[in-house]
């Protein structure tokens, strides 16, 4: 039986998934990777001299018709947008909760290893800020899915890295964190800015081999 892996990935154009995707692709346990997205890959984006990438485009809205592609060893679900990108709560929720959710269903119907997926840091199903209830809300969903086996989030605070799309609060936030974060220490440390890479690397660190 062979000892290589495979892995879907969703999300992949983000600023995780696509540190995730790179680290996939030199990690020598993976030889086969899928990539679900919205529109085709630039072919500058990744490196791929193996031959690892099956990238296929989709419609996230009908996630559930393409779940012949969740038949692998790991799922990477890297998914996420912003209150301001998706333009309203319910836009936002569908993208941070409702395809993820399904993503976690997939995985399960196909048997994967294991699922591994971002939350956030102070996610909190009773929060009165919408985006940790939001986030908090989806933990609970999953980690109640009776027969999901080894599903795990990482609960990254502001993230750093360079994005493709513009999020000036975020880039703001990049820009002042070399300032405070020093300045948070003890209880308060989980809150200080992860780069990206670090995130890709805890999520596949998460994942059943």
């Amino acid at each position: 039986m062979s000892s290589f892996k495979s892995a879907l990935v969703l999300g992949a154009t983000g600023l995780v998934g696509q540190n995730l995707v790179r680290r996939l692709l030199r990690d020598h346990r993976y030889q086969r990777i899928c990539l679900l997205v919205r529109k085709p890959l630039a072919s500058t984006l990744f490196d791929d001299p193996d031959g690892k990438l099956q990238p296929v485009v989709i419609d996230f809205d009908a996630l559930q018709d393409y779940q012949g592609y969740f038949m692998v060893d790991h799922v990477y679900c890297c998914l996420g947008t912003t209150l301001k990108q998706a333009g309203s709560k319910a836009a936002f929720r569908r993208v941070d909760f409702e395809y993820i959710h399904v993503a976690a269903q997939l995985a399960r119907a196909q048997r994967c290893s294991s699922f591994v997926w971002i939350s956030s840091v102070g996610a909190d199903a009773s929060s009165s800020n919408f985006y940790l209830k939001v986030k908090g809300e989806l933990e609970n969903a999953i980690m109640r899915m009776p027969q999901l086996d080894n599903a795990s989030a990482v609960r990254p605070s502001l993230l750093i890295g360079e994005r493709q799309e513009s999020r000036p609060m975020e880039a703001l936030g990049q820009k002042l964190a070399p300032l405070f974060a020093p300045l948070l220490k003890g209880r308060l440390k989980k809150y200080r800015p992860v780069d990206a890479k670090e995130v890709a690397a805890s999520m596949v660190a998460l994942q059943h081999f």
